[in-house]
């Protein structure tokens, strides 16, 4: 009935701004992946939730203390709603999943169907109407039983709708992995078997791929076995053949999907290195992450990119051909998207920024190993550099995870240290951070800062955005940066590279090579040279932008990891 090679499963993707079913990076590759994947007309579906609370708006008080709203959007505004119906049990009851199709089309017209799982349907309980409900919602059950609803009502739900013919099933993260189990259930079932063999599972891990994201230990979910049994119905018996991913009493997400997967991989070279250091035995790849570059060009660099390279949306690659531009045209767009975002941060927060004096951007997730507070620990540097050498002001935006108190804490300390700073360095704080505040401030700022405690960045992609637009990085040598710096050329590093079986660097360190970079090199650049300036501009987007994109990426997949 389809012709669905490959099915997608993620637990958050980023569909459009006014959708908000995404909460960060995870989601937000996630959509870019599956714009590539229509643009390059590969077949495939992707199946997410649907979320219909959202991920949370962010309010910040006068003090940097965040408060989480409720998001409310229409999903009758945005997706097509499917007759279709299936079933699964969770604790022994049985729960209905319906599901909402929002369309993904190439620029040549191909279609890319995502199907969206919502249980909010009144033969539900009201607490399982609950579970498609938020990203962050609840508990260690509330969590298992949405990774039940994606993994193996995800799976029911696509043969509901006629999708019998796919060869892969891609694990965008371990959230989804009891799709493998699912996957193992309709073998024994059609084979009439009471547990797996293993030449089920050998079969099943020919369908699947898992693409690992984090060296956090937060992005590895684990489960108590008496809960996975009680809320999902696997028995022990079918479990026997677990002792790869059943550990300690717990299964294992991430252990699930690597046993049962035909290929594995990190979202950057580092990453793969420091995974395969995690998870030794099993032979993990690497495929570094990209971006949707139709998605992340601003308006204004896409009308220079239309008239130098007009090919380069259906042809990333050609971006190498920007170094060709000339300079004049290439500062005047970035000025021109520069002001756009000045005047928005400016409306969004009252700070009196000024699109003349070099802008610094820093946004990510507001947690302890991005170190969001390195750029501002030394107050006294940060005036004697805006001083003597040059005026900076920050822009800071991201939101902290309702339950990461430290995450709190950093955004509390930007707006100590903006009271403290007064008007020797311009900061501001931009609240709710989205994919449309997102595209203004990585096309907007000069320099993107990037800061992680190392080797935790398992590649990160907000750079990339940047770098498209001209936009050079200041960054860590981390993640996808290891192999995007080119110093002084594409950007600048921070520090030095730290071995990936080693996970501490010296903050102290970070910081002072960081103000050494500012102070002798990218401030007197900004202001004294300015075709050197624009040169780096031009070869981020050569360079960085010609490889650091989704189309690579896909293409990667599609070879390495799909049809190989």
């Amino acid at each position: 009935m389809h012709s669905a090679s490959v099915a997608y499963f993620s637990m958050e993707i980023a569909l459009e701004d006014r959708i908000p079913t995404y909460s960060g990076g995870l989601g937000v590759l996630a959509g870019d992946t599956i714009l590539s994947a229509a643009d390059l007309r590969l077949p495939m579906v992707a199946v997410t939730l649907v979320h219909r609370k959202g991920y949370f708006s962010q309010r910040l008080d006068k003090t940097g203390k965040q408060t989480e709203d409720p998001v409310k959007w229409s999903l009758e505004e945005f997706l097509e709603p499917l007759p279709q119906r299936t079933t699964i049990d969770i604790e022994g009851k049985q729960v209905t999943i319906r599901a909402w199709k929002y369309t993904v089309r190439g620029h040549d017209g191909h279609v890319v169907p995502v199907y969206l799982l919502d249980t909010d349907l009144p033969e539900n309980s009201k607490y399982h109407r609950t579970l498609t409900d938020s990203r962050y919602g609840g508990d260690e059950k509330y969590s298992l039983c949405q990774e039940t609803v994606l993994g193996m009502g995800g799976v029911r739900m696509l043969r509901a709708l006629g999708h019998a013919d796919i060869e892969r099933f891609h694990m965008n993260e371990g959230h989804s992995a009891l799709l493998t189990l699912e996957l193992l259930r309709e073998r024994c079932e059609n084979l009439s078997l009471t547990c797996m063999t293993d030449d089920n599972v050998a079969e099943v891990r020919e369908q699947c791929v898992f693409t690992t994201h984090t060296p956090v230990s937060a992005g590895h979910d684990k489960f108590p076995l008496d809960m996975v049994q009680t809320i999902t119905g696997i028995s022990q018996e079918f479990l026997s053949h677990g002792h790869d991913f059943c550990l300690n009493g717990e299964l294992n997400m991430t252990y699930l999907a690597l046993s049962l997967s035909r290929y594995v991989n990190g979202v950057a070279r580092r990453h793969g290195e420091v995974s395969r250091l995690m998870f030794a035995g099993y032979k993990i790849h690497a495929i570094t992450n990209g971006v949707h570059a139709g998605r992340w060009v601003s308006p204004q660099v896409g009308a220079l990119l239309d008239k130098y390279i007009p090919e380069w949306r259906e042809d990333n690659f050609s971006l190498r051909s920007a170094l060709r531009i000339p300079r004049e045209e290439v500062w005047g767009a970035h000025m021109e998207a520069k002001r756009t975002f000045i005047e928005y941060v400016n409306d969004e927060t009252n700070a009196g920024m000024d699109p003349d004096t070099l802008t610094l951007g820093f946004a990510r997730r507001a947690t302890a190993y991005k170190r969001g507070g390195l750029l501002i620990s030394d107050l006294a540097q940060l005036k004697s550099i805006a001083k003597n050498v040059g005026r900076i002001q920050i822009v800071y935006a991201g939101k902290a995870h309702p339950r990461d108190k430290a995450g709190k804490d950093i955004i509390r300390e930007v707006f100590d240290a903006r009271a403290a700073l007064g008007d020797a360095v311009n900061i501001a704080y931009v609240p709710n951070y989205s994919m449309a505040s997102g595209a203004l401030m990585t096309a907007g700022v000069d320099v993107w800062v990037n800061t992680p405690q190392p080797p935790l960045e398992a590649s990160g992609t907000s750079g990339m955005k940047a770098a498209l637009n001209g936009v050079p990085s200041l960054s860590i040598l981390d993640g996808w940066w290891i192999e995007g710096h080119l110093e002084g050329i594409t950007g600048w590093c921070i520090g030095h590279p730290v071995e990936a079986d080693h996970a501490e660097s010296d903050n102290a360190a970070d910081a002072e090579s960081l103000y050494d970079k500012l102070e002798r090199v990218v401030v007197p650049t900004y202001y004294h040279d300015r075709n050197g300036w624009v040169d780096i501009m031009r070869h981020a987007i050569a360079l960085n932008g010609s490889f650091f994109n989704t189309q690579r990426m896909v293409q990667e997949y599609v070879v390495d990891a799909y049809f190989a």
